[in-house]
């Protein structure tokens, strides 16, 4: 029973770990969609967070970011003495702790959201404008980091396919992250969100799929 309880709890917290990105991604998609005078083309999904519904923005980056911890904590219990048993849940942790960061530190309005914002770049930051910076960094970091490790893991494996993607996914998030246009950095912090959510999922569905034989 001991043991069938801990699978479960396992399957579980994996579970939350695919469940991180799907949350996130409707979440946003329904707000970009709903809330009116939002453009994505020019402001980031950050800025979700303020004006009158920002606490929903809020809400996703707090339960999104709490999933992905219980995604790690799930990677831990499947991964541990294996290659990628240790780096591999705690950058994942640290893409959840960034990510709640982001939740709770909002961001200060610019880019014309929400209504009477500087149509431009804040002129100074506030603290926790800095703050969300920094979680969206760490955040952002983590993740991509954790790609590489899991690359590692499954060329390891000889597990071609995912070694590859895995690889691609870093690369991609690194080049679409540093690429010097800020005109597009809202949708490329989108694109960035995507892939790095859709990879944990996908990883987590791995792991979950190996727990439950």
């Amino acid at each position: 029973m001991a043991g069938g309880g801990t699978r479960r709890t396992t399957r579980v917290l994996l579970a939350g770990g695919i469940a991180a990105g799907p949350v996130f991604a409707v979440s946003a998609t329904a707000q970009v969609l709903s809330r009116d005078g939002f453009d994505l083309t020019r402001q980031p999904l950050s800025l979700l967070a303020l004006g009158e519904h920002g606490w929903i923005q809020i809400a996703t980056f707090v339960v999104s970011g709490l999933l992905a911890l219980a995604g790690a904590a799930g990677m831990r219990r499947v991964l541990r003495g294996q290659p990628a048993g240790t780096w591999g849940p705690r950058l994942v942790a640290a893409f959840g702790v960034g990510t709640i960061i982001g939740g709770v530190l909002v961001s200060d309005p610019s880019m014309g959201w929400p209504a009477g914002a500087p149509e431009g770049p804040a002129e100074t930051l506030s603290w926790h404008a800095i703050g969300h910076g920094v979680g969206a960094m760490l955040a952002f970091l983590s993740l991509t980091a954790a790609c590489l490790v899991f690359a590692r893991r499954y060329a390891r494996d000889r597990q071609r396919v995912a070694a590859t993607l895995s690889l691609a996914c870093a690369i991609v998030v690194a080049v679409v992250m540093a690429w010097p246009d800020q005109g597009s950095l809202s949708i490329r912090m989108a694109l960035g969100c995507a892939l790095l959510f859709g990879w944990l999922s996908v990883v987590s569905a791995r792991l979950l799929a190996v727990s439950s034989h």
